[in-house]
């Protein structure tokens, strides 16, 4: 391989929060580390939030069907306290992070939160098995298993079963593309749109920005491949691995909803969500992608008072905005 130059530079906004976060935002973990890392102080904090929006919201934990064989899943419903409740409101499907191994269904859902009271939707997070105890195909078995009871039971929550998004950052963005894929080979109910938030598409890390990020920023190239190590085993990085575990595995991307990509030019996504966003076109798709200057990876949870957080919020709400009004 011919030298890696050096990284972009980061937002110097994003930088000085980067600065000041460093002994809590480290670039990267192995598989060693799992553990201690499940027990870090973001993982209690999930806990105090208040996931009803100062009253918006009417928040309630379900436990459905889980896939075939497997154990039930949680799904954390939250419905607009003043919504009508003759009118079906749009839903929006989180899907959270957390590398593949970290995580529950509070994770990031303030960001479908903050979508839902703009725009008077239903929100469904799902909590799904994590690896390396429960690897592929696990993690998506369980996403899947909770987007058809979200589906039948539209009605129930005050959804609409025609109107229902899916979204998700880093893992839960990679877990969104292969539910996607997966919809759309399995027959299964329609979505009209996936955002897909610094996501997390590709096992083989060998991106140019993956070479140029390692040991920098959040979620490196070390921390990546324990994700996928965990995720795949010794299968990670080989010919046979399956594009509902790495959707950047996917040969075709025809016939997918519309989707919304984005990416900090700074992080170990870069190269392959751009990549996968000119697939989409090249496939007659429909997809709108943003590389935000100098972001790191999720930058706009990390440090959300920033303008750079700000402007890739906003482009989110509008893209899903004018999604639902079309």
């Amino acid at each position: 391989m011919a030298p890696i130059p050096p990284p972009p530079p980061f937002d110097p906004e994003l930088a000085a929060s980067l600065e000041l976060s460093k002994d809590v935002l480290s670039p990267g973990f192995t598989l060693d580390e799992i553990a201690t890392a499940r027990q870090g102080a973001g993982i209690e904090l999930l806990g105090l939030l208040d996931l009803t929006m100062g009253g918006a919201f009417e928040v309630e934990d379900r436990t459905v069907p889980g896939p075939e064989g497997a154990p039930d899943i949680s799904l954390l419903v939250c419905r607009p306290v003043s919504a009508d409740p003759a009118t079906p409101l749009p839903v929006i499907y989180h899907v959270h992070g957390g590398g593949m191994v970290l995580g529950n269904n509070r994770a990031g859902v303030d960001g479908p939160l903050t979508w839902a009271r703009e725009l008077g939707a239903v929100v469904v997070s799902v909590e799904y098995r994590l690896a390396p105890e429960h690897p592929h195909p696990a993690p998506i078995d369980d996403v899947y298993a909770g987007l058809l009871w979200t589906a039948g039971h539209a009605k129930e929550i005050g959804g609409d079963p025609d109107r229902i998004v899916i979204a998700g950052a880093s893992a839960g963005g990679g877990l969104t593309a292969a539910l996607a894929l997966l919809l759309r080979d399995r027959q299964g109910p329609p979505v009209i749109g996936q955002l897909l938030l610094c996501p997390m598409l590709d096992d083989r890390n060998d991106t140019v920005s993956s070479h140029q990020m390692a040991g920098v920023g959040v979620w490196d190239r070390t921390a990546n491949e324990t994700g996928w190590t965990a995720l795949l085993g010794k299968r990670r990085g080989g010919p046979d691995v399956s594009p509902y575990a790495a959707p950047a595995r996917a040969r075709d991307l025809s016939g997918l909803p519309p989707a919304f990509l984005d990416v900090g030019s700074a992080e170990t996504f870069r190269d392959e969500v751009v990549d996968y966003a000119s697939r989409i076109w090249q496939s007659g798709g429909v997809a709108e992608l943003h590389v935000w200057p100098g972001g790191f990876h999720g930058f706009d949870g990390f440090t959300p008072q920033a303008s750079l957080s700000q402007a890739a919020r906003a482009a989110q709400l509008d893209w899903i905005r004018r999604l639902l009004a079309s």
